[in-house]
């Protein structure tokens, strides 16, 4: 999705321009949750050869006269990787920065905003549901739609958005929920991804590079859950979604060792 409809009879692709020393890249530009759809043509006609997360930054090839999207006729023949094809400039703007480069974090902090403060409902190795695999998770006594934010840098790997209101899970239910539960899962390019389970609302799409801070959902209380909160937890990186095992997370912006204890208050320096 993300681009337009129809707006007339879309016309046929042209050599065009080659891009401009000031638009040799293009950021990808659609609402949280949407990705831009990467055309063979210069229009909507078609089926799409690709997609394209938001924020990426791409390569932009030439700029070319196309099919008129809410006003503008510009589109930009780009190259991500293995996609090329071509997007309406509606939703790429141009850019000279360069595409993040994902570097293993120098260190975790809090999944809130910068100066939120919550008490830890469970920690680690609590003995409601934190054994076994999710020993090392953390539970986060929060409000629905408080924003999750990246605890690093982060690619996003996966995403499950699927639960929605007026569904039997969406707002907690027994085990049988479990699967249910809407999350992100973030790649940090050091073996370990992170996971925010339970969120009303999904604000990223797979493939999408987040910087520490920035928010990744709205937290909620779908799936396996008595109520209200945040399941958060730094795990391998396992080919999988869920199920990975824990590993331990220590937060910059908690003091002491950066391992909250159940109940304790704890406030975010996580500050883009």
């Amino acid at each position: 999705g993300g681009e337009a409809g129809d707006a007339g009879a879309p016309p046929a692709a042209d050599a065009g321009t080659p891009a401009a020393e000031e638009c040799p890249r293009a950021r990808i530009s659609v609402m949280p949750g949407n990705r831009l759809n990467v055309r063979s043509m210069p229009n909507t006609t078609g089926e799409p050869v690709g997609s394209l997360a938001n924020n990426m930054i791409v390569e932009v090839v030439a700029q070319v006269d196309g099919q008129d999207i809410e006003g503008d006729t510009t589109w930009l023949a780009i190259e991500a990787g293995l996609t090329s094809g071509y997007v309406s400039a509606q939703f790429a703007n141009c850019t000279t920065d360069a595409a993040p480069v994902l570097q293993p974090p120098d260190a975790y902090r809090l999944p809130l905003e910068c100066g939120t403060s919550t008490r830890i409902t469970q920690g680690n190795n609590g003995g409601f549901s934190h054994g076994g695999r999710a020993r090392y998770a953390y539970d986060f006594g929060i409000a629905i739609n408080t924003p999750l934010v990246a605890m690093a840098d982060g690619i996003v790997l996966y995403t499950f958005a699927e639960t929605e209101p007026g569904e039997p899970c969406y707002t907690g239910g027994g085990s049988s929920c479990f699967p249910f539960a809407n999350y992100v899962v973030l790649g940090h390019g050091d073996g370990s991804a992170s996971i925010y389970k339970h969120l009303n609302q999904v604000l990223v799409t797979e493939g999408e590079f987040v910087p520490s801070g920035i928010a990744i959902g709205l937290s909620g209380s779908t799936g396996y859950s008595s109520g209200p909160h945040a399941h958060v937890m730094r795990q391998e990186e396992c080919g999988a979604a869920t199920s990975c095992q824990s590993v331990p997370l220590v937060f910059a912006d908690v003091a002491g060792d950066g391992v909250p204890a159940t109940n304790a208050t704890v406030t975010s320096g996580n500050c883009p």
